[in-house]
């Protein structure tokens, strides 16, 4: 499956390696998803996920290429850390 991030990959749900949904990607940037966190997850959490950096402007995080497992059509999912 494709695990390049494209202007498609826009607005699709996040889901970590368990299966549980942790956001929405809001923008796509030369290969880097901003990624909209569900609410609730902590910051020790987000830190789990690889998501240390926040836009302080629009409150979301950066999404590496490196921490994606697969990219569907219904969603992006990540690597188990």
């Amino acid at each position: 499956m494709e695990s390049t991030l494209t202007p498609d990959d826009k607005s699709k749900p996040v889901i970590n390696a368990d299966g549980e949904r942790v956001g929405r990607v809001i923008a796509i940037e030369d290969g880097t998803a901003n990624v909209d966190p569900d609410p609730g997850l902590t910051e020790t959490f987000l830190s789990l996920l690889g998501w240390a950096e926040v836009d302080a402007e629009s409150g979301t995080y950066t999404l590496q290429s490196e921490a994606i497992e697969t990219i569907t059509d219904e969603e992006i999912r990540l690597t188990e850390f």
